[in-house]
């Protein structure tokens, strides 16, 4: 016998890829976050930049099994220029601030940096053009602003969006911070030498940054937007360290 047209609709229809909820991706992607974390922590140098092009990869992936777009991530065709423009306003506007700072003798003593004494400058170019923007800025933008942002937001809105997005950017900040206060004489002369002060000041800091990050991602409608400010913010804090040794 033929078979009916509702039965072959229905296999097409099982065939579909089945799709997880908005909380269990969220939860996925925390989870995914976590062991990313501890692997960046470990692994530097090559194997730093492919972890985080691999999970930017898989985070994307969750976002697509939740049902979500790359629009849903910033990362829109259509928005890709007037994000573009953002990011070069805010890379100039970062560069102004640096270089005065830089330049004042008040506030020159903030970019003081022992991890910079042992760098050449081979390094420190590496670290601009390719750790910053590949190992930090990419993975960071995409899993926080990108796909916690977008998945949340579909949800519950912009404030739910950025506050989960900018604790959770606050907490991935633990690790990285627990030698803070002695690498940077400035942190340690308003925390001491606590690990816990260095810490915490460090995941407050970062979580208020994820706030801006995420209104810039709102109001450009483009995750370049953040991805520019968070870019010349690590990026520029090395050259000016570097060349105020």
């Amino acid at each position: 016998m033929p078979r009916s047209t509702a039965d072959d609709a229905g296999r097409r229809h099982d065939r579909r890829p089945r799709r997880i909820g908005t909380w269990p991706a969220v939860g996925v992607t925390v989870a995914v976050l976590g062991v990313a974390n501890l692997a960046l922590h470990r692994w530097t140098g090559a194997w730093g930049l492919v972890t985080a092009v691999v999970v930017s990869g898989l985070l994307l992936g969750v976002l697509r099994w939740a049902g979500g777009t790359l629009a849903d991530a910033g990362l829109a065709r259509g928005t890709l220029a007037r994000g573009a423009r953002w990011a070069l306003v805010l890379i100039g506007l970062v560069g102004v601030v640096y270089l005065a700072g830089a330049l004042l003798p008040a506030t020159r003593g903030l970019f003081e940096d022992r991890r910079y004494d042992a760098m050449g400058g081979a390094e420190v170019l590496l670290r601009v053009f390719v750790l910053v923007p590949v190992g930090t800025v990419l993975v960071e933008e995409i899993a926080f602003r990108g796909v916690l942002y977008g998945l949340v937001y579909r949800v519950r809105g912009a404030v739910w969006a950025t506050a989960v997005s900018s604790l959770l950017f606050g907490l991935w900040h633990v690790l990285p911070s627990l030698h803070l206060a002695t690498a940077k004489p400035a942190v340690g002369s308003v925390v001491g030498q606590s690990a816990f002060g260095a810490v915490l000041g460090a995941v407050l800091f970062t979580a208020a940054a994820g706030v801006l990050f995420c209104e810039l991602r709102r109001r450009s409608g483009s995750l370049l937007a953040p991805m520019g400010l968070h870019w010349a913010v690590n990026a520029f804090g090395y050259l000016v360290g570097y060349l105020l040794r």
